[in-house]
């Protein structure tokens, strides 16, 4: 399994009426590493070919992050086939290894060419497998 990383910083703009992370933030956090692993392993040719909608998100949240802590972000693509993918995104809280949130989120396969889905070529099942 392929696994891609990134580490982020809490910061003020991140932050609820409470002062923990807001939900947004978390939501935006798997779309954006979500998106972040698919640029890291494919060209700029098949970034314009392809591209991925979001079916559903799932999001648990098991503990709080506040202001200054420095998040480890997880991801990695748990199954594919046919014209849908489902990926995990896991938030640690760095410093204690503390595992804050765990999502599962499911995507489709589409063609810019056609606005429609399509099959996932078997070498990118590959490529994140």
């Amino acid at each position: 399994m392929q696994t891609h990383e990134q580490e982020l910083i809490v910061t003020k703009d991140h932050l609820d009426h409470l002062n923990h992370v807001n939900n947004i933030e978390y939501v935006r956090w798997v779309q954006d590493i979500a998106s972040a692993h698919w640029d890291s392993k494919t060209s700029k040719t098949v970034r314009d070919t392809f591209y991925w909608v979001l079916l559903s998100h799932h999001i648990q949240y098991k503990a709080e992050a506040v202001l200054g802590d420095v998040l480890l972000l997880k991801t990695y693509v748990i199954k594919s086939g046919g014209v849908r993918s489902t990926r995990t995104v896991e938030i640690f809280n760095k410093s204690t290894n503390k595992l804050l949130t765990t999502s599962e989120t499911k995507w489709c396969f589409m063609s810019y060419e056609t606005n429609k889905p399509t099959r996932i070529p078997d070498d990118f099942v590959q490529l994140f497998s």
